[in-house]
């Protein structure tokens, strides 16, 4: 059973998610929070396999509220997807950048929440449909040029397979892109989040634009 919880300043908002989620036989809202502060008290006590993030809340908000949860070492098996009326990429790469491993409209079919939830948890990165990949590859602007030092434990079949993880393809085309079982490819993925120290594929993708493995519009 996925364990959530709900971090959203509308009670209306939070009772509409739970209801929808709460469809599915596989998953289960253990709590809510009203605002980011409470949001990151009740992760830590529920310790859930996804929190679905707010961004706009009063005091604490979902951005930095993210970012608390990420950094406790306690909840490194969860996962925050930041659900949101805003789609403007400034969010969105505040989010990625805050450690979230999924970005969702408020506008999302049910079908699409409760699918989202599966697939982060399973520790895959999730965009909505609405936000393309250019995305991800924007999160690697700053002033500073791009250090492929950061990639030097990596072989270089490992390098080929995160430029693919960067390309937004699940392990099954992965697979089949570099002639590899599905098992293989798996075992790959799970190598680089490893040496890479990353929690999920986002972060996986975002080191691969920051480190200038892949620039945007390559893949």
């Amino acid at each position: 059973m996925l364990r959530v919880v709900l971090v959203d300043d509308q009670q209306l908002m939070r009772a509409g998610l739970s209801a929808l989620l709460e469809r599915a036989e596989d998953i289960t809202v253990v709590g809510e929070a009203g605002d980011g502060a409470a949001g990151v008290a009740l992760a830590a006590a529920e310790r859930p396999d996804v929190v679905l993030m707010d961004i706009r809340m009063p005091g604490v908000d979902g951005i930095e509220a993210t970012r608390r949860i990420v950094a406790d070492q306690r909840l490194r098996g969860t996962r925050v997807v930041v659900l949101t009326t805003f789609d403007t990429d400034e969010h969105i790469f505040d989010a990625i950048r805050a450690g979230a491993s999924g970005f969702l409209l408020k506008n999302t079919e049910p079908g699409e929440l409760r699918a989202a939830v599966r697939t982060v948890a399973g520790g895959e990165a999730l965009l909505s449909p609405s936000v393309t990949r250019r995305v991800m590859a924007a999160l690697a602007t700053s002033p500073q040029p791009p250090d492929p030092g950061r990639l030097d434990r990596l072989t270089e079949r490992e390098r080929e397979l995160l430029a693919e993880i960067a390309a937004g393809r699940s392990n099954d085309e992965i697979a089949e892109r570099l002639f590899l079982s599905p098992a293989t490819a798996r075992t790959y993925v799970s190598r680089l989040l490893t040496k890479l120290d990353a929690r999920d594929r986002a972060q996986l993708v975002h080191l691969a634009y920051e480190t200038g493995l892949v620039r945007p519009g390559e893949g």
